[in-house]
């Protein structure tokens, strides 16, 4: 039996087809009936069969730790963990409960509904997600430039003309924050159509490959591309001279771009003059451009106003919210064109108790603080739902030692992680074939007005529980209303939770009876300028990003120490994946990335040491041609060969998002051997 269903492992979201024989999932592969991945899937995709059926799943509760860790029944290990939780909260208040919820929460969309809100419920503002680990420039600037931080720009694929990726890879990453199924195909089509695809990038990526257009730029000098372009943009673009028109604050922009010279621009990024001029032409010429960033820059310590000067760029070509440029999707199921946005003018609430210098933003405290709440006392109880956070977070053995230490450690997982090893309580969750599904959370990041509701593919096996159904047992048990009112708790329950979003989609009948994805449109505009921009005009006066800007260009990148770079892997997602062989293909496995020539001046050696000031990571050592002699990569989310082990949270915080910096570091490389 075939099944319709689609891919919640990455942004891209991809339609599959599940092939069910006796209750065993025997193959995956692309929908082609789905009109935006058009049967395509990656690794990940195929290998969810394998997952499902994996021998070291997760299929029963569990209590204890360490040698003293038994199975349990979900009745006792719900009992146990609501008492803790009512122990804590009478004793210490609602702040010493506080949850992680991560990129495994993501994509489970009745249970990330259900976990924010149990969270709510509690009265605990202890909430830490993802996004402050790698992306938090991202809605900040949506936030000080727009005035809402969920405002995602997206490549306008079907009318532009200009494509610019800075640090970013989707060929391999499939996007970030924008969504890019069936990436090679797509940018293809779109050079096939007459548009150019320029990609600025330390590395010769994937989608370097394809590029009409490579600029092999120094690491961690994106920043100075965008100001460089955008001073000249003001010059010479025909749209600068209706700049005031759409912003305000493009005075004090044309003052701190004024200050990125020729001479200074070409030499920190080690690009020659006459390829930055290539790519203004190539911007003049298009008119409207469309520019995306990746990890490669949001994880940096440039990343704030390399984003800023990204959307500076579009707002002064008149490239936002415009055909030819980005446009914002409203969602199918979010529709925020027809709500009330809560428009910010970007000033963060404080930190806890532990780091009240921490910015709270997006409605959560960045993952910075967490260790140090642990700490001082101040959190008593952790519910990890869908991540690793020995694995993300930095400081890799004060993250184990602080999470160790906790009274209660409560971890939602699908497979043993090395934060499941330091669990009080491991519960086991379903996988996504097996629950109900909405395109829900990253609905805004797709490339059309669209959505997909799936049913499972597959009954639980085992003991393995949805997320919803975990906190609401323990909700009932709280004495807390988690589910709607006209939800009871029972075989229904996951799609009446659905429902309740359906019901306000854009046409809820067709999406919930086509078993395929459902388009309702393809890009729109003016809803951002109409309803969200104050006055319709983009804020481009921000004097604490221009004021970074002015400290950088004090000390530009310049040649000498090796740098840290972050890269995806087609089979793995952060540190999911590591030990699921896609079906005919082989095991990944850790390994530090260096340039030819610098491998070879470390001799024979076949494992080398990458030291930060904060420690050393060592792993087998491969050559990668596509690799500046400047550049080291080792990817995130390994147990061992942990890129935590070299950052630290004592120093190097962002003071604008909390975020510590994992990526740009400047690194020494040694044989190991």
């Amino acid at each position: 039996m075939d099944v319709q269903t689609f891919c919640r492992v990455c942004n891209a979201m991809c339609g599959l087809v599940v092939t069910v024989e006796d209750k065993v999932i025997v193959k995956i592969r692309g929908d082609e009936s789905h009109a935006l991945s058009r049967g395509y899937t990656c690794a990940k995709g195929r290998s969810l069969g394998v997952l499902h059926h994996d021998d070291r799943r997760l299929d029963q509760p569990s209590t204890g730790r360490g040698d003293s860790r038994t199975f349990s029944e979900w009745e006792h290990e719900l009992d146990d963990i609501a008492d803790r939780v009512s122990a804590s909260l009478n004793e210490f208040g609602p702040d010493s409960i506080a949850m992680y919820l991560a990129s495994g929460s993501a994509f489970d969309t009745a249970g990330r509904r259900s976990a924010e809100r149990f969270l709510s419920l509690l009265g605990s503002k202890q909430k830490y997600t993802a996004t402050t680990i790698d992306t938090p420039s991202k809605p900040l600037i949506a936030e000080l430039v727009g005035g809402w931080s969920g405002l995602t720009p997206l490549w306008d694929h079907d009318s532009s003309k200009l494509l610019l990726l800075f640090g970013s890879n989707p060929v391999v990453s499939h996007g970030h924050s924008n969504a890019m199924p069936d990436p090679v195909r797509r940018f293809r089509e779109f050079q096939e159509g007459g548009g150019a695809l320029w990609v600025i990038d330390p590395r010769r990526t994937e989608t370097a490959a394809l590029a009409d257009r490579h600029l092999q730029i120094r690491p961690g000098s994106d920043w100075l591309v965008l100001g460089w372009l955008v001073r000249r943009l003001l010059e010479e673009h025909p749209a600068a001279s209706t700049l005031d028109q759409r912003a305000t604050g493009a005075e004090s922009l044309t003052n701190i771009v004024a200050l990125f010279d020729d001479q200074l621009v070409s030499t920190s990024c080690d690009v020659a003059i006459d390829s930055l001029e290539a790519l203004l032409d190539a911007v003049l010429s298009a008119s409207r451009v469309s520019a995306l960033t990746g990890t490669g820059v949001s994880m940096s310590a440039t990343a704030n106003v390399t984003e800023y000067l990204l959307w500076a760029l579009h707002i002064v070509t008149d490239s936002y919210d415009a055909p030819g440029g980005m446009w914002f999707n409203p969602g199918y199921l979010l529709r925020l064109d027809q709500r009330d946005l809560p428009v910010s003018d970007g000033t963060p609430a404080p930190g806890p108790k532990s780091r009240p210098d921490l910015p709270r933003r997006f409605g959560e405290y960045p993952c910075s603080a967490l260790v140090p709440e642990i700490e001082a006392g101040n959190i008593t109880t952790l519910i990890v739902v869908g991540g690793n956070p020995v694995t993300a977070l930095p400081d890799r053995d004060r993250t184990i030692a602080a999470l160790s230490s906790l009274s209660t450690l409560v971890v939602i997982d699908v497979l043993p992680t090395e934060t499941t090893d330091l669990a009080s309580h491991v519960l086991p969750a379903v996988d996504q074939l097996e629950r109900a599904d909405l395109t829900w959370l990253l609905d805004s990041f797709q490339l059309a007005v669209a959505a997909q509701f799936t049913k499972a593919v597959v009954q639980p096996l085992h003991e393995r529980r949805p997320v919803w159904w975990m906190l609401a047992q323990l909700a009932n048990r709280l004495e807390l209303d988690l589910l709607p009112r006209d939800v009871e708790l029972n075989d229904e329950t996951e799609t009446r939770l659905l429902m309740h979003l359906v019901d306000r989609s854009l046409d809820p009948q067709s999406l919930m009876s086509s078993p395929s994805l459902t388009i309702a449109s393809g890009a729109v505009y003016g809803w951002v300028t109409a309803r969200v921009l104050s006055s319709g005009k983009w804020r481009l006066g921000v004097p604490t990003l221009q004021a970074d800007i002015a400290h950088l260009l004090k000390n530009p990148p310049q040649q000498g120490s090796s740098v840290l770079l972050p890269s995806r892997r087609l089979k793995l997602m952060n540190s999911q994946f590591r030990e699921i062989v896609p079906p005919g293909g082989t095991l990944e496995q850790p390994a530090i990335y260096a340039s030819p020539s610098a491998v070879a001046a470390l001799g024979r050696s076949e494992r080398a040491t990458v030291t930060s000031p904060f420690g050393s990571v060592t792993a087998r050592l491969l050559a990668d041609p596509t690799l500046r002699d400047d550049s080291i990569v080792l990817t995130h989310g390994w147990g061992d060969a942990n890129v935590c082990a070299l950052t630290s949270a004592a120093t190097g915080i962002d003071s604008l998002t909390g975020m510590v910096l994992q990526s740009g570091l400047e690194v020494e490389l040694q044989a190991a051997d």
